[in-house]
């Protein structure tokens, strides 16, 4: 599949919709994926990394995963913290229905996909989690972090996973280059190829 088409507002080709089945924070889920998405047939590698490798979330507070697709971070982050307020967002209208529809069959009335431009400005976040997505160009991404990370609250934690052929040691440099002084940026581990990088704002 092309990069662009997924990463489009309204893919090309019909949606076709399809059970998946995964498990998710020790339990089988029953959800649903579409065509015209990323990762449609489960969780991809570096999802599945960044799930096994970083701390839970903030048990409260706003969350937010960057690039929901049909849903598997938001998801995990609604289930391990029932009394935060998860915040997804994509700019495919097929993964913001896909989201929603799951946490719904899920129960998670914590959990809201919408386009970024719907999160209220104000809105800032205790832990932001994501695969973010490196294809869609350098510019682009480049664009995309620095709208999210800097709405992070007084000593909150951005959790990216970024594979390390595709530039994550440069986009480290770069993101501490480019945010101020109240934050941090750190590699945590490396698994399967794939780094997990921190991004931490100081408290007040």
């Amino acid at each position: 599949m092309e990069s662009a088409h997924y990463f489009s507002a309204q893919p090309a080709g019909p949606s076709t919709r399809k059970p998946l089945t995964v498990d998710l924070v020790g339990a089988t889920r029953h959800l649903q994926t579409s065509s015209g998405i990323f990762s449609p047939d489960g969780i991809d590698k570096g999802t599945a990394v960044l799930l096994s490798e970083v701390p839970p979330p903030s048990p409260r507070g706003n969350l937010l995963d960057i690039g929901c697709g049909w849903g598997p971070v938001a998801l995990t982050m609604g289930l391990m913290a029932p009394s935060a307020q998860v915040h997804a967002v994509d700019v495919n209208e097929r993964c913001i229905a896909l989201t929603n529809e799951n946490a719904a069959s899920l129960g998670l009335t914590n959990v809201k996909a919408s386009r970024p431009e719907e999160v209220p400005a104000d809105v800032e976040f205790s832990t932001i989690w994501s695969n973010p997505p490196i294809r869609i160009g350098k510019d682009e991404l480049h664009s995309l972090l620095l709208t999210w990370l800097p709405r992070l609250a007084p000593g909150g934690n951005a959790w990216l996973v970024v594979q390390k052929n595709l530039g994550s040691d440069s986009l480290q440099r770069w993101l501490a280059a480019e945010l101020d002084s109240t934050f941090t940026v750190t590699r945590e581990s490396t698994s399967k190829s794939f780094r997990i990088l921190r991004v931490r704002k100081a408290s007040l």
